[in-house]
């Protein structure tokens, strides 16, 4: 009777093994092996780790093994089971592989495709199409939108991490819970004793070192020795946590009415500001996204200010950006001035405080949750939907949505939640954040993810003009390998662009983002259909480069950069000034967040900037969803690009003191797991 030898494998995670029954069934074209249990004698199957060999004997060859189906059963109590992939060995001796990667939970079953890539045209058989259809449609039925807020992308339809289908939480969900890391950070940096200070102000700028003592690095360091130069100012919009902001001036806005004798004493070239801005010199900072968003107003006895500045910036004959000109609200006027280098020193200090303080809120909440988090959330929810695991792009996009679901979901339980974490201690808490995230979406198209096409709509692609802009320099470098091997992967799936219009499954995905993830909101310019391989190559370089490296560069920086608290105040307790020669030390102290925030503050910047434990960085894909060479053969040449990027940042660093690695593809994770 023929014999078929059938490999499962265990995952490595924790509470991956179980106890339960494990029966499998096989599917081939001519006939399927009856229901057998996965059992040895006197031995512990599906141990964590483990690799297991069974026999199943039929009646009759199978033909070609098409699907597997595995069933768990109760032994004692539920017991979840992780399964990484099961092989099959045939009579003649030849081996087919089902990737599996799945959690089995309750009494449930799992039916596994052979690990080959095919779209939904190549599907001919009524066993394979109905496999496929069956999948997508108990995926619809876990993987539901739900509106979070009004006027923002949708999510996943859970309330708790623990409401999520099992294949998307965290393997620990005490590793990512906010509280208990903002307090074991608290705690680390030695500054719980300051934690409940509210109300209770520093007494000086060197005060701040009290809670700036445990951790420090390179970069922290030199930012709390050079905050208040204009050099270290008009730098962080080049290689801060928030590099996207700064755009070329081509026209001062009226609304900003700065005026050549202003600023002559600055310029450098003898030119006026006009000629200044012709040649290309001139650039701004317009925060005017929070106009109108209130301020934090959770604590009683704590008043909270917000600020939306508008910054002009100069690039000097050192090609370095110092700043030029600030103005701290968007409409002019005499309770409105225009601060300058050349007016008292805590004036200007206040002003660029002001501004440090709205692009921390800008990055944390448009920047960063929207752009990255908030977006490759949608991505994922709508790849669950409309792709099966046989699909190519969904083998492909799966690595890169990993427990971004999980950390969206978690961060709306306690983070960004009404009375979350995010109302301690940051200035648009209490609902200003929501109003911050419903004015950024307006502003969010799909080309504004398209790193090269962003960069350019900027005015700031210029390396000879820019030549120290390294976020730039460096996302070209990862953006373009990236690009490479999704297109090598489309190409080996897609004959010509008629494959792709004709694949109803992709089309779907990129329909259900723009019109259900997105609401096709009016300003929405999201596509709903992709039509040639370099739209869909394009596309799916946007998924990966957004829950990859765009999220690395404006994540884990926020502790080098942010740390130094008057550098990147979360809060400001007293209102913008509205006018010139008031400012002093005295009132910059009462005006940064007072002892208990600051505590709050430097907590979650260390947290947000901590790698996850085992992370997987760009390039790494232990998870084998792929079996075919060609696509091994891109992989293995997308690492070797992305380590010769890796060495040459390096090399770049090497002796500098503000070194720039955000984008360095070994410190690049895979997804937005953080």
């Amino acid at each position: 009777m023929p014999s078929y030898t059938v490999t499962v494998a265990t995952g490595s995670q924790w509470f991956a093994g179980t106890d339960d029954y494990i029966y499998i069934t096989l599917m081939g074209t001519d006939h399927c092996s009856e229901r057998t249990l996965l059992d040895k004698a006197l031995y512990n199957d599906f141990e964590r780790g483990a690799v297991d060999s069974y026999d199943v004997t039929v009646g009759e060859n199978l033909g070609e093994i098409v699907l597997v189906k595995i069933e768990k059963n109760k032994y004692w109590v539920q017991d979840d089971w992780y399964c990484r992939y099961i092989t099959v060995k045939t009579p003649a001796g030849d081996y087919v592989e089902f990737p599996c990667f799945r959690w089995l939970v309750d009494d449930k079953e799992v039916v596994l495709r052979d690990g080959r890539a095919r779209l939904p045209q190549d599907d001919k058989t009524r066993m394979t199409k109905q496999h496929r259809h069956k999948e997508l449609d108990h995926r619809r039925k876990n993987y539901r939108w739900k509106e979070w807020q009004p006027g923002i992308p949708m999510s996943i339809d859970a309330n708790k991490h623990k409401d999520l289908p099992r294949d998307i939480q965290f393997d620990s969900e005490k590793g990512v819970d906010f509280i208990l890391n903002y307090s074991k950070a608290i705690e680390n940096l030695c500054v719980n004793q300051f934690m409940h200070m509210f109300q209770s102000s520093w007494s000086d700028f060197a005060d701040f070192e009290r809670i700036f003592v445990r951790i420090k690095n390179t970069i922290s360091e030199y930012v709390m020795q050079h905050w208040k130069e204009d050099f270290m100012f008009g730098y962080q919009f080049l290689n801060g946590c928030n590099p996207v902001v700064i755009q070329k001036c081509t026209k001062l806005p009226d609304k900003f009415p700065v005026t050549h004798e202003m600023v002559a004493v600055c310029l450098e070239r003898e030119l006026t500001l006009e000629q200044e801005i012709e040649a290309g010199n001139i650039y701004i900072a317009d925060y005017k996204v929070l106009d109108d968003v209130s301020p934090n107003c959770t604590d009683p006895c704590t008043l909270q200010y917000l600020a939306a500045p508008i910054c002009l910036l100069y690039r000097n004959i050192e090609k370095k950006i110092l700043p030029l000109a600030i103005q701290l609200g968007q409409t002019p006027g005499e309770d409105n001035p225009i601060f300058l280098p050349s007016d008292g020193k805590y004036d200007w200090l206040l002003a660029k405080i002001w501004v440090r303080s709205s692009d921390f809120h800008v990055h944390q909440t448009d920047t960063h949750l929207l752009r990255t988090h908030l977006i490759s959330e949608v991505f994922g929810i709508a790849m669950y939907r409309q792709l099966p695991a046989v699909h190519p792009a969904y083998k492909l996009l799966i690595p890169h949505i990993r427990f971004t679901i999980a950390i969206n979901t978690k961060a709306r339980e306690q983070l960004i939640c009404e009375c979350g974490i995010f109302d301690k201690a940051n200035g648009t808490g209490g609902g200003g954040h929501v109003q911050l995230l419903q004015k950024g979406v307006k502003a969010l198209t799909f080309r504004s993810l398209c790193f090269p096409d962003a960069i350019k709509a900027r005015g700031v692609d210029s390396k000879e003009e820019l030549p120290t802009y390294f976020y730039r320099d460096d996302g070209y470098q990862v953006w373009e390998a990236t690009k490479s091997f999704v297109s090598d992967v489309v190409g080996i799936y897609y004959a010509s662009d008629e494959t792709v219009k004709e694949d109803e499954e992709i089309q779907a995905f990129v329909k259900d983002v723009c019109s259900f993830g997105l609401q096709d909101f009016d300003f929405c310019e999201f596509p709903k259909s992709v039509k040639t391989r370099e739209e869909l190559s394009e596309y799916l370089t946007v998924v990966i480069f957004t829950a990859s490296s765009q999220h690395a560069a404006v994540n884990f920086g926020q502790y080098d950069w942010c740390s130094w608290i008057p550098n990147s105040p979360s809060t400001m307790r007293k209102p913008p000034p509205t006018q010139k020669g008031l400012a002093d030390v005295k009132l910059i102290i009462e005006s940064l967040p007072d002892r208990g925030r600051s505590c709050w503050h430097l907590g979650a910047v260390w947290a947000l900037s901590q790698y996850q434990e085992n992370e997987l960085y760009l390039g790494m894909y232990p998870d084998e969803h792929f079996i075919e060479k060609p696509v091994k053969e891109a992989m293995e040449t997308f690492r070797k690009k992305l380590a010769e990027i890796s060495s040459t940042i390096k090399k770049r660093n090497d002796g500098k003191k503000l070194p720039y690695y955000y984008m360095s593809p070994d410190r690049i994770p895979n997804s937005v797991a953080v």
